[in-house]
């Protein structure tokens, strides 16, 4: 019994180290914008005072305690862009997230994908991959980390003008 937990919890630490790590390759690439916020971050930027009769404000430093790591990032070179649409697809074969939504507009594809925490209202993970953002063909890679409600995170995305932010507004509201 203590060999058959003992290996649940490699497995479980393995799949949590799997996902931090996966994208990672493409931090420093060439061609390759990157945006890498970690958990120390969100707990410092959290700390900050803002008004006290600031809803809006007090939410946004509320969400920023649930969340662990974001990573986004951005590219308009076609090489780059396919290496992270095979690490896109080989992350969802050995970490099955659920579809949240999908969007083809005029040569944009928008995928958002979600891991939900045991009980369903929480997202413990949620990954974006949007192929020709723009008029620059842009190719967005966006992961994060946490335990969160789908509604804050369009929130932060607006906040720190992350691409992609109007994806997830759209999805939260579905």
């Amino acid at each position: 019994m203590k060999k058959l937990f003992l290996t649940l919890v490699i497995a479980l630490f393995s799949s949590t180290l799997f996902a931090q790590a996966a994208f990672d390759k493409f931090d420093g690439q060439e061609n390759v914008t990157s945006v890498i916020v970690n958990k120390k971050m969100f707990e410092l930027m959290s700390k900050v005072k803002v008004d006290a009769t600031d809803k809006e404000a007090q939410a946004y430093m509320s969400l920023l305690k649930k969340l662990e790591n974001l990573k986004v990032f951005t590219t308009n070179s076609s090489k780059p862009a396919s290496e992270m649409k095979s690490t896109v697809n080989s992350y969802l074969k050995s970490n099955p997230l659920d579809e949240l939504m999908r969007v083809n507009d005029g040569g944009k594809t928008v995928k958002i994908y979600v891991k939900s925490s045991a009980n369903g209202n929480q997202v413990k993970e949620l990954l974006m991959f949007i192929e020709g953002a723009s008029a620059k063909n842009e190719t967005v890679l966006l992961s994060l980390t946490g335990n969160f409600d789908l509604e804050e995170i369009s929130a932060l995305t607006e906040k720190m003008r992350l691409p992609g932010g109007d994806s997830l507004k759209k999805a939260s509201k579905k």
